[in-house]
């Protein structure tokens, strides 16, 4: 499988609650945090609901 590096790039502070939980579930959890995952659905899913907030790389 192929995998991403998603960073977050934006802050959450005066977003959604739904925004938010997502942002955690991708496992950021400060600004400029990078994580590394598998490439997915789901996890596609959940960057389209926060692309404004992340930038994504494929690894």
């Amino acid at each position: 499988m192929a995998k991403i590096q998603i960073t977050l790039t934006r802050s959450v502070i005066g977003r959604p609650e739904t925004q938010r939980k997502t942002v955690q579930a991708l496992g950021l959890k400060k600004l400029n945090s990078t994580v590394v995952v598998e490439d997915n659905d789901a996890i596609r899913g959940q960057i389209n609901k926060v692309s404004h907030l992340v930038t994504v790389e494929e690894k």
